[in-house]
């Protein structure tokens, strides 16, 4: 692909692609192009652990097309960013990182490393930097698409896949054969903000991150005392006993098997929504938390964190950055935690600090795209959203559908991010006949989870 497409004979970077061939070659349909989300994760990798998942890519959908997905540039095995000299020094700098946080006395730290982040990145990452828009990906889909052959393109996005996705069809919008949203998003109140918000509210603030966690983390209480015994929380009333926790670690740190439990941490963990398969060991580690800072010192053995692989969090920055208007005055910041704390008790200040490195990014992409956003495309767009999304809130699914020129948006009744997290039968039905036909379902069409998560 060219590096800069306004100098396309100049330099050229590689894409790494993969491809799950068609299972039934005599009924294919053509190619599904997957973008699994981010920005920053491998779709190489995820394509091949998560292919074969039959909630996600049923074995029909599968007889029928060819599913590939690829490495964006600037992630991963494609011209990846990277910002530090080797995995060594990258995994010190991360690791160490400072918790998002708790109140101000934390924020100088976080801002400064934050600008040290962004200052490494402007130093070592190389010029793919000015030139990772989601416009210039989208721009790689084209030729994609053109190299399979296929006429026009067939597409799932997920997450951040969908502002692929939006910018794609309204860059290319002849091109759209069928495109799936799958977690979407607030296109312009992501890119640009409404109302001239984008130098004045964070990103995720603008997007009312902070209470879509709220509003699952809620539903996922509830479901907890539901579920009695099942779901290690239970005793008593989880709604009571969540903020009892995090005032006590507000109060000071929990020791517990060793680690030190801060009020930010404790914070993160309990917003971690994505997935409904990990609500049990979350309620688990919630309910260690509780008995530990109420019966000092409640040492229990916990398991090991993830560690850090990858170009992910370089990669998330290189893309988010370039795309979206953020402020630059650090006052904003400050000062919007305060009152998105009162907003948004306990999560309102992840909306705010999550994307703090953009404060200080020093790259640009003169080819980000701003809209419009309603461009007519060749077919409409199905839209999926959980009723419970942490990540990407129903409420912004339905306004990015409404910015499009023809979308319908299906509600999946269950908490968590995406179909890919959130199981259901129904969902994959919906979209595979979506798929297929390229017709949208009936209007009114919602569709149920297959279990819920402490069953």
């Amino acid at each position: 692909m060219p590096l800069d497409y306004h100098r396309p004979q100049e330099d050229r970077i590689e894409l790494a692609v993969i491809k799950l061939p068609a299972t039934d070659p005599d009924s294919r349909i053509g190619t599904l192009f997957v973008n699994f989300g981010g920005p920053g994760p491998s779709g190489v990798d995820r394509l091949r652990e998560r292919a074969r998942w039959p909630w996600l890519f049923s074995a029909e959908l599968r007889e029928r097309f060819d599913i590939v997905s690829w490495d964006p540039r600037g992630v991963a095995r494609s011209a990846a960013a990277r910002c530090f000299p080797n995995t060594t020094e990258q995994l010190a700098f991360l690791g160490s990182f400072p918790d998002m946080p708790g109140d101000q006395a934390g924020e100088a730290d976080f801002y400064g490393r934050n600008q040290e982040l962004a200052d490494r990145c402007r130093a070592l990452a190389g010029p793919v930097l000015d030139h990772a828009s989601t416009a210039n990906t989208a721009r790689d889909l084209e030729l994609l698409r053109r190299a399979v052959g296929d006429a026009q393109l067939t597409y799932h996005g997920i997450s951040y896949g969908t502002l692929v996705g939006a910018t794609y069809a309204n860059m290319f919008p002849g091109r759209v054969r069928a495109m799936v949203f799958d977690g979407s998003m607030d296109f312009d109140g992501s890119v640009n903000g409404h109302g001239g918000q984008g130098d004045t509210v964070p990103v995720d603030t603008r997007q009312n991150v902070a209470a879509g966690i709220a509003t699952t983390f809620d539903a996922f209480l509830r479901d907890c005392a539901a579920a009695g015994p099942k779901c290690a929380f239970s005793a008593g009333d989880p709604a009571l006993k969540w903020p009892v926790l995090a005032e006590r670690a507000r109060l000071a740190p929990i020791r517990m098997a060793g680690e030190i439990f801060t009020y930010s941490s404790i914070i993160n963990a309990a917003a971690n929504l994505s997935r409904p398969d990990t609500y049990p060991q979350l309620a688990t580690l919630l309910q260690m938390l509780f008995d530990a800072g109420t019966s000092w010192p409640g040492i229990v053995p916990i398991a090991d964190r993830e560690s850090y692989t990858g170009n992910r969090t370089e990669a998330f920055y290189t893309t988010q950055c370039v795309d979206s208007a953020v402020p630059t005055d650090l006052g904003i910041y400050s000062r919007t935690a305060i009152t998105e704390d009162v907003r948004v008790p306990y999560f309102g200040r992840i909306g705010v600090f999550d994307m703090m490195a953009c404060a200080f990014w020093q790259a640009r992409d003169a080819d980000r795209y701003t809209g419009p956003w309603n461009r007519r495309t060749a077919a409409p767009i199905l839209v999926l959203n959980s009723r419970f999304d942490p990540a990407t809130p129903l409420q912004g699914a339905v306004t990015g559908a409404a910015q499009l020129a023809r979308a319908q948006v299906v509600t999946i009744e269950g908490m968590g991010h995406s179909s890919m997290y959130v199981v259901s039968t129904c969902a994959e039905r919906v979209k595979r006949d979506y798929l297929f036909s390229t017709e949208l379902p009936l209007a009114g069409t919602g569709c149920a989870v297959d279990a819920a998560p402490f069953s």
